[in-house]
């Protein structure tokens, strides 16, 4: 196993990064309202072919990020070097060369795990149509990017999303038509999946978000474990084999083979499982213990197999994620993803 590859999964599983008093970083923070970060202001890290997105604090850190030479950095843990030759990448919105946008970081859902809706208010962006085309366009002319991504909280109901994110594809559409497009919806019948398609989005991530029904209705009350396996089955007729996508999170009690199973079990529908490690913060830990969720954390040695046994099964089932040019698997900075970092 390459030492690059451990070492990213260290990243994954440790804390901040620690930035040198006075430090003027050469891009802009990142400041999420989705996904692992959500709250915090991140930075991109790369060595080698890997990169990692990390939040940045001037305070305590896992980790110490010292400048060497021109734009060459050196990562620190505990005094001792941890890894040489860090490059800081600049991200286009939320990820590199993509731009991902969170739609509405309020949720009508209360999934114990997750943190967006319970954001300070100030973090919203309200983010109407008009404002995501000012930004693609302001970032194209900084960057060129051929992908953009959308997700969202539920608000008002699944419908209503769901036509909000459609209106916003078929924007971006009109003007950008050779543009990859990424959606990552809840839906909840498969007409809603037609109308994404058809709005003219290219890939779809529909997320199972636990190896269980057992475990997801206890962490995810409210949404229907047997109707989203329902939703990727239906996917099938819209968008074609490698271009669906489902996560699953780990370390909410689940087994090793809970996860290999329902993996098999995605890869079976022609749909890329994306693994997700849990985060236990103080936004979400009284949730996920009153969920039943262990506070002791997955260990590194997890990661590592689990991401093996994803291999596995995408190299069964002929599935490949770097074919799959939209959101998480594109980005690949907050998890271990088979075919691109090993």
């Amino acid at each position: 196993m390459e030492e690059g590859l451990i070492k990213k999964a260290e990243l994954i599983h440790g804390g901040a990064i620690r930035l040198p008093e006075g430090l003027e970083l050469p891009v802009r923070l990142s400041c999420s309202t989705a996904g692992p970060g959500a709250g915090s202001s991140s930075i991109v890290l790369a060595y080698g072919k890997y990169r990692v997105k990390k939040p940045v604090t001037y305070g305590e850190g896992d980790f110490d990020l010292v400048p060497v030479e021109g734009d060459k950095y050196a990562l620190y843990r505990d005094g001792e070097l941890f890894q040489d030759g860090v490059q800081i990448q600049p991200v286009i919105r939320h990820c590199p060369n993509q731009a991902f946008f969170n739609l509405d970081q309020h949720c009508m859902y209360h999934c114990a795990y997750c943190t967006s809706p319970i954001l300070d208010p100030s973090l919203d962006k309200r983010l109407t149509t008009e404002k995501i085309l000012a930004m693609i366009d302001e970032s194209m002319q900084v960057r060129k990017f051929k992908t953009v991504a959308f997700t969202s909280g539920v608000v008002g109901s699944t419908a209503q999303t769901v036509d909000r994110m459609c209106d916003v594809v078929k924007a971006v559409r009109e003007l950008y038509p050779k543009i990859v497009i990424g959606v990552e919806p809840y839906v909840s019948e498969a007409g809603q999946i037609a109308q994404l398609r058809e709005a003219g989005a290219n890939e779809i991530k529909i997320n199972i978000e636990c190896a269980t029904k057992e475990i997801f209705d206890r962490v995810c009350p409210g949404f229907d474990y047997d109707n989203t396996f329902s939703m990727l089955r239906e996917a099938n007729t819209y968008f074609k084999k490698g271009k669906m996508a489902s996560n699953i999170l780990y370390g909410l009690g689940e087994t090793d083979q809970d996860i290999d199973m329902t993996m098999e079990r995605l890869c079976r529908m022609n749909v890329l499982p994306g693994l997700r490690m849990v985060r236990m913060n103080d936004a979400n830990r009284a949730r996920l213990l009153a969920a039943g969720v262990p506070e002791e954390p997955p260990t590194l040695l997890r990661t590592l197999f689990l991401a093996g046994l994803q291999k596995s099964a995408m190299k069964r089932h002929g599935l490949n994620p770097e074919r799959f040019h939209s959101m998480c698997f594109s980005c690949a900075c907050c998890d271990l993803v088979p075919f691109v970092d090993f």
